[in-house]
């Protein structure tokens, strides 16, 4: 289902993605299959979206952002492309990527500062502010937001480097980086 204003001719659509009203797909704006977009979304001409990716209701995803394969973007949550944006001086050429690898999760009302980079499987909690880069399977919450703690695969709270739910056990690589043992 792709409600018949939402998309501009040019704007590459995946199979059996399905858009909401009140939504606005740019021409040049590239949407992989099996994604849900919800309503009043706006998805900017340069954005990518992978495969099987859930957008709720109220979010941009401006120039420069990219979502990997089975990211979920909670309702109102908030993606930027310019650090310091005034309305008088274009700062077109001063975007900056923002790149949110495969399985993250961003919380409800969530903002993500442009230019960082969200790892695989990390959780940003509902109102969280991201102003610097995430590790993998990192639990981040606050403002500011600060890493308290680590999600599993499956979205369980690890509880020191085990899965309590699904039993998956973790561990720690010299550089602080998380890594899944079985």
């Amino acid at each position: 289902m792709i409600h018949e204003t939402a998309v501009d001719d040019g704007a590459i659509i995946g199979s059996n993605t399905n858009i909401w009203h009140f939504s606005h797909i740019c021409k040049g704006a590239t949407i992989g299959a099996n994604c849900s977009i919800g309503q009043n979304v706006y998805i900017a001409p340069s954005a990518i979206i992978g495969d099987n990716v859930k957008i709720q209701n109220n979010v941009s995803v401006y120039d420069g952002v990219i979502l990997e394969d089975d990211v979920f973007c909670g309702p109102s949550m908030v993606f930027t492309n310019v650090i310091n944006p005034r309305s008088y001086i274009n700062k077109k050429d001063e975007y900056k990527q923002t790149l949110v690898k495969r399985r993250a999760t961003i919380g409800a009302n969530a903002t993500i500062v442009c230019g960082v980079t969200i790892g695989e499987y990390a959780f940003i909690a509902a109102g969280a502010v991201v102003t610097k880069n995430v590790p993998n399977h990192a639990l981040i919450m606050g403002v500011p937001g600060k890493q308290e703690g680590w999600i599993c695969e499956c979205g369980a709270t690890l509880d020191v480097f085990s899965c309590l739910e699904c039993e998956k056990e973790y561990n720690l690589t010299p550089r602080g980086e998380l890594y899944g043992l079985n």
